[in-house]
C-alpha cells in the first residue's frame, strides 16, 4: 500500500508501509535487546504511583534517534520524553517503551514494548514484543495482523456468556476515585454477564490477545495513544473492531477504547456504556 508522499531521509527513501513496516521491526529489535539485557535500576516517580524504570527511559530515547535517523520526517511521540520532530504527511511514530512498567518493575512477565504509526489521528501499523513470551505481534493497514510468521484473526465466539473480557487497570492520581466509580461498575456488570473477567496490566497485551483470540474483548476507559495505537491496528487488521464508547472509529483522541470482534461488539459496548451511564440498558 503506497502511501502519497515521498519521505527522503539520509539512508532510505519511505514510500510503503511494507517499509516502514520493516524499520518498524528494526526500531523494536533495538529497544528489546535493552529491554532483555538491562535491570530496571532506578525508578522514578511520576504522579500517584505511576513509574518509569531506567529501562522506559533508555528504550525510548535509544528508539527515538534510531527512527529520527532513519525516517527523519515522520514525529515521534512517546510515552516518557513526549514529542519531537515534524509530521510530514501527518505521519507519527507512537512508542510506549515498556507497556506495563509496574508489572515488569515487580518480576511480573506481563509487558511489552508497543511501537505503533499514525496518521494525523489514526493507527496504520503497530509492532509489539512481549520479551519474557518471545512473541512479536505486528500489522499494517491492508496487510494483516501477524504473530510472528504466522496470519491471526479475532475469536469466533458469539455471545458474552462465553467470552473472557480484560479490562483496563483502575485509576491512580488524583481524581482516582472518581474515575474508578466507573471502572468498578464496570468490573461488576461485566461479572453478572461474561465468563471471566482479566485484569492484566497491559492494554498492549490486552489488544494483541483480542486481536490473536486468546482473550474475546477488552475494556479501557480511557486513551493514552502510547498504550493503544499499535494494538488498535492488530485488532482491526485481524478482523475485530475498536471503537469509542459512542461507538464511532476510535482514534488518538478517543475517550475510551473498546476492541472486540463483529460478533461481540455490540454487546460489549453496550455493557461499557451501562456502565458509564446506568441509564442505559445493559
Amino acid at each position: 500500500m503506497h502511501l502519497p508522499f515521498i519521505l527522503r531521509t539520509d539512508r532510505i527513501l519511505v514510500t510503503d508501509l511494507g517499509t516502514l513496516l520493516h524499520l518498524a521491526h528494526e526500531a523494536v529489535d533495538v529497544a528489546r535487546r535493552i529491554a532483555d539485557k538491562m535491570p530496571a535500576g532506578r525508578v522514578e516517580r511520576k504522579g500517584d504511583r505511576d513509574y518509569a524504570s531506567q529501562v522506559d527511559l533508555a528504550v525510548e530515547r535509544t528508539v527515538r534517534a534510531f527512527l529520527a535517523d532513519r525516517t527523519s520526517g515522520i514525529a515521534f511521540l512517546g510515552e516518557e520524553d513526549g514529542l519531537s520532530g515534524i509530521a510530514e504527511g501527518g505521519l507519527s511514530w507512537i512508542l510506549d517503551p515498556l507497556d506495563g512498567t509496574s508489572n515488569f518493575v515487580h518480576g511480573l512477565p506481563l509487558y511489552g514494548i508497543s511501537l505503533g504509526l499514525v496518521r494525523d489521528t489514526t493507527p496504520i501499523l503497530g509492532v509489539i514484543d512481549f520479551p519474557r513470551f518471545d512473541e512479536r505481534f505486528s500489522a499494517a493497514e491492508g496487510h494483516g495482523a501477524f504473530l510472528g510468521k504466522q496470519p491471526i484473526t479475532c475469536s469466533a465466539t458469539e455471545t458474552l456468556r462465553d467470552a473472557i473480557v480484560s479490562i483496563g487497570d483502575y485509576a491512580v492520581g488524583d481524581d482516582a476515585a472518581a474515575s474508578n466509580h466507573d471502572r468498578l461498575s464496570l468490573t461488576r456488570s461485566l461479572a453478572e454477564s461474561v465468563e471471566r473477567v482479566r485484569m492484566l496490566g497491559s492494554a498492549a497485551i490486552d489488544l494483541a490477545w483480542v486481536a490473536c483470540g486468546r482473550t474475546d474483548a477488552c475494556i479501557t476507559l480511557s486513551n493514552n495513544p502510547w498504550d493503544m495505537a499499535a494494538g488498535v491496528v492488530l485488532v482491526r487488521e485481524a478482523g475485530g473492531h475498536v471503537v469509542d464508547l459512542d461507538g464511532s472509529q476510535h482514534t488518538t483522541k478517543s475517550a475510551a477504547t473498546i476492541a472486540a470482534p463483529p460478533s461481540l461488539i455490540a454487546d460489549v459496548l453496550n455493557r461499557a456504556r451501562y456502565a458509564t451511564d446506568p441509564g442505559e440498558s445493559p
